[in-house]
């Protein structure tokens, strides 16, 4: 096997560095939390020992989706294996790379960390399989389209109001790593009128999600490190998982084929092609080979048919099951319902002030927020809970299958 390549900064760029270190020079590029709107300006305001940033990254990590990161699938759902990635530890690799370009690059390190942390809240059981069902059904229902990334700003910023800043709400509805671009310039975004403009065009019209750029540079910074962060990640776990063999050779590219020359290489073309400017950039070479190992993963891995025929043959008929008998429940005021127990109850006992009740949401809303809401685990019992007798069961790999 070939031996791993880690590309290293040019000399010109580590000593333009360190003489700016030396020199205390500041690009003036970090996002200034002093310009931080909330909804709700009395609250939350800065203060010397908590920043505005700082307060949105406890809000995020202390609000009640949030611990459910951990069993929500990120590419693998049916296996029984902890060393397979789920959500939670995604949304902290890209926090981690992320900052460490924005450290170099002279970022609002926290903005970038609560973009990061936040910006899969909104994602639905058993993944990208599993956003794509509940899109399906909703829009057969409503017109209207599901997004991950639109619907994280929904759970903190309606179904939880936790008054988070706008660059932080910006940057999480922006993030969508499935469009990747060569060259991020932050597009201006001055107020929750237009936030909200965004957000519904994105709901009326699926598309309209490739035209969203972040309003910061460290939204920039997050948007390509979601791409970063599991594209080698990715190629890890199905290995672990079986899907490839452990000697799959993985084609070389500019940016390399492990997941580690994958980061490395990609953060470091990044810091190259981006320091002291206002915009992030790869070079060519390093983005059309992004390109190539995205697409190759799409081919050899997401696309797997395996993994496709149990989503599509199991999870798809379930949740339009589960949809369908949640709505009824929800249209026919059946308190008893897990839809009422378990979600609406507990959102309007929350002390977090709201300007409506969640009940008065349309009734097609609030079942896609419980679905999205749930952990790959909840999801299955639930189903199995409300339908015991039903033909589809998941099948799991446990540890100690045989090869």
């Amino acid at each position: 096997m070939k031996k791993p390549r880690y590309e290293k900064l040019s000399e010109k760029l580590q000593q333009q560095i360190e003489q700016d270190r030396k020199n205390s020079v500041n690009y003036g590029f970090a996002f200034d939390e002093g310009k931080m709107m909330r909804r709700d300006s009395s609250r939350d305001k800065s203060s010397v020992w908590r920043s505005a940033a700082v307060r949105d990254i406890e809000k995020i990590i202390n609000s009640p989706f949030y611990n459910r990161y951990q069993d929500k699938t990120q590419v693998f759902s049916f296996y029984k294996n902890d060393d397979i990635s789920h959500r939670a530890i995604h949304v902290q690799l890209v926090s981690r790379i992320a900052r460490n370009i924005g450290a170099i690059l002279g970022l609002n390190l926290n903005l970038i960390e609560a973009i990061a942390l936040g910006h899969d809240i909104g994602h639905t059981p058993f993944g990208h399989a599993g956003e794509r069902f509940l899109n399906e059904i909703y829009n057969e229902k409503t017109g209207r389209y599901f997004s991950h990334n639109i619907h994280s700003a929904r759970v903190l910023d309606t179904i939880y109001p936790l008054n988070l800043s706008l660059p932080t709400l910006n940057g999480i509805i922006s993030h969508n790593g499935e469009f990747e671009c060569k060259e991020y310039v932050p597009k201006p975004m001055l107020s929750f009128e237009e936030l909200d403009a965004e957000i519904e065009k994105c709901n009326m019209d699926i598309a309209y999600n490739k035209s969203l750029m972040p309003s910061t540079l460290e939204g920039c910074v997050v948007r390509v490190c979601d791409m970063i962060a599991y594209l080698g990640k990715d190629r890890q776990d199905a290995v672990r998982a079986k899907i490839l063999p452990e000697d799959y050779d993985f084609e070389d590219t500019a940016i390399g084929r492990l997941n580690s020359e994958i980061i490395n290489n990609l953060v470091v073309n990044i810091i190259e092609n981006s320091y002291g400017k206002n915009y992030i950039m790869l070079d060519k070479a390093h983005y059309d080979a992004l390109v190539h190992v995205k697409k190759h993963n799409f081919d050899i891995i997401y696309k797997n048919e395996s993994i496709e025929k149990q989503y599509n043959e199991t999870i798809k008929p379930m949740m339009f099951e589960l949809y369908n008998k949640l709505l009824s429940d929800l249209e026919n005021d059946n308190r008893s319902s897990k839809i009422f127990t378990h979600h609406i109850n507990r959102i309007e006992s929350s002390y977090y002030p709201r300007k409506q009740l969640y009940m008065e949401e349309e009734s097609n809303q609030i079942v896609v927020d419980y679905i999205a809401s749930m952990t790959d685990d909840y999801f299955v019992d639930l189903y199995h809970y409300l339908f015991p007798k039903s033909k589809y069961k998941i099948e799991y790999k446990g540890y100690f299958e045989k090869d």
